[in-house]
């Protein structure tokens, strides 16, 4: 085999490489001989096919696996041979060849970016920490007091007024025709209240038990089912039965409803819950911090190749909000050219970043251990109140999709591992301060 390095230029090496014809043949007579062997043919023995009919009826498939494999290995070769760390699949193109004469063909190849770990130790960051607050558990508290409230019927015959509560049955239609999910029967429903479509509680204002109304309402155009985002539909509403909703009682009946022993121990598991809520919220801060401090510190090239891997998906992703009118908010009116732009450095950010995180890594000998991946699986799988068997069972038949798992679980590791040699600094916050974007702030 023939090499010769045709460019170097940053992380890109260029190769020409010639392999031999007779390498070729031989390869192909191997493999053609290796077929002969259990060959079965209409009057010949098993293994005694003469090779001339094994070369006319398997010649040019096993030619196409041949120079398949020859390119495989002749690239493998040449890598390996010099040391190389190909960032991405490295490109062949074939630039010659015709059976009988030798195969010329080109390499390309990325190359992984020299990475030189910064002084982990030397990095400051701050943490943000909040504690609920009364007010916060109180309003917990009577949210779900409100959710589980009791209503009683209205006595006195009169219009449903903003605030009552308005059995119903109604079907949706577009264009005439109704469609899927636009019917209930027997719905309880507050007049003037959230969870619906807009206008469609208001429109129920004045409506009273025995009448029937239609309802106008448009869809939002980023509402999340495609079929209904910004089209116009007509609901057909009777009134069946007007209730009153009664003042939710928060008392341990309503605690012992839920499962606690008492109002008490209902208080303590909100309070829990919402730190918890905050401490994650504080993790996701942190790590944002250090991320931003890594980047700072991340001063080597990244491979063209997976930056353009990167900003493909990326901006697959944004091409899919813009159809869909869910745009976020500080991208719309940006032209194309802006947001490409924007969204490549972001790409390129990620992919830096990603392999310093792999090389701190592998330099420290940083693994996700399959007990790891086992319980993140768990995780998953309660995700799922009762499917969580099918989500087992799906994951031990598909082992290769568990992989999903370890990348993300590597880099919280490695983000711990960096975070136990940084200089971390604590700060208690209000719940308002730990929740603000710090972009927006700074904006």
């Amino acid at each position: 085999m023939q090499v010769t390095e045709k460019s170097s230029e940053g992380l890109k090496r260029a190769f020409a490489v010639v392999l031999p014809a007779a390498d070729i043949a031989a390869r192909r007579q191997a493999r053609l001989a290796e077929i002969g062997k259990d060959l079965r043919l209409p009057g010949f023995r098993p293994g005694k096919v003469p090779p001339k009919i094994v070369a006319q009826r398997y010649g040019q498939a096993v030619m196409g696996e041949v120079l398949e494999r020859s390119l495989d290995d002749a690239a493998r070769r040449i890598v390996t041979d010099r040391g190389l760390k190909p960032a991405v699949q490295p490109k062949v193109e074939i630039v010659n060849w015709s059976d009988g004469a030798d195969l010329e063909f080109n390499l390309d190849v990325e190359l992984l970016p020299e990475i030189t770990i910064p002084d982990l130790a030397a990095i400051e960051v701050e943490k943000l920490t909040a504690t609920p607050s009364e007010e916060e558990i109180a309003k917990r508290l009577e949210e779900i007091a409100k959710r589980h409230r009791n209503s009683e019927p209205v006595e006195e015959t009169r219009p449903a007024v903003a605030g009552d509560l308005l059995v119903v049955d109604f079907t949706g239609r577009i264009d005439g025709r109704a469609f899927r999910g636009g019917s209930a029967t027997d719905m309880e429903i507050e007049v003037g209240g959230a969870g619906f479509v807009p206008g469609f509680t208001g429109g129920l204002v004045g409506l009273a038990p025995g009448e029937t109304r239609e309802v106008t309402v448009s869809f939002p155009e980023a509402y999340p089912a495609e079929d209904l985002a910004g089209k116009t539909a007509v609901f057909e509403v009777t009134a069946k039965a007007l209730r009153r909703a009664l003042p939710p009682s928060i008392d341990d009946a309503l605690a012992t409803k839920h499962g606690f022993a008492d109002l008490n121990a209902m208080r303590e598991a909100i309070k829990g819950a919402i730190q918890r809520e905050y401490d994650q919220l504080s993790r996701l801060r942190l790590k944002r911090a250090l991320l931003d401090k890594l980047a700072e510190q991340a001063r080597f090239p990244t491979p063209e190749a997976m930056v353009e891997a990167e900003f493909g998906a990326i901006w697959q992703r944004i091409e899919q909000d813009m159809k869909a009118g869910q745009l976020d908010e500080a991208d719309r009116g940006k032209d194309e050219a802006t947001l490409k732009a924007e969204y490549r450095g972001i790409a390129e950010r990620r992919v830096r970043l990603g392999l310093l995180l792999s090389e701190i890594g592998r330099a420290n000998n940083l693994t996700v251990s399959q007990e790891e991946l086992k319980r993140a699986i768990i995780a998953e799988a309660q995700r799922y109140p009762g499917q969580e068997r099918k989500v087992l069972e799906y994951y031990q038949q598909n082992p290769q999709a568990i992989e999903r798992f370890r990348a993300p679980l590597f880099e919280e590791k490695v983000i711990d591992y960096v975070l136990a040699l940084a200089k971390v600094s604590e700060k208690a916050v209000g719940p308002e301060d730990l929740m603000r974007d710090p972009e927006a702030a700074e904006a």
